[in-house]
């Protein structure tokens, strides 16, 4: 697993690639939800956020960061 984490980390640390990273933050985890979303919109919003979450968790890891 240690070689794909590098690889996440060779991909979002460039400028380019944070801002890539930021821009998917911003449009799922940092973004609100209206509370009378469907349940099957709050659904898939929820499985973008933990997608964004588990490349962080990547990079986190791949830089060695403790947690």
């Amino acid at each position: 697993m240690k070689n794909i984490e590098q690889h996440y980390v060779r991909c979002f640390s460039p400028p380019s690639g944070a801002a890539v990273l930021a821009h998917l933050r911003d449009i799922t985890i940092n973004r609100a939800v209206s509370p009378d979303v469907s349940d099957g919109h709050l659904r898939w919003y929820s499985a973008q956020c933990a997608l964004v979450r588990q490349i962080e968790t990547i990079i986190s890891h791949g830089r060695g960061d403790k947690k």
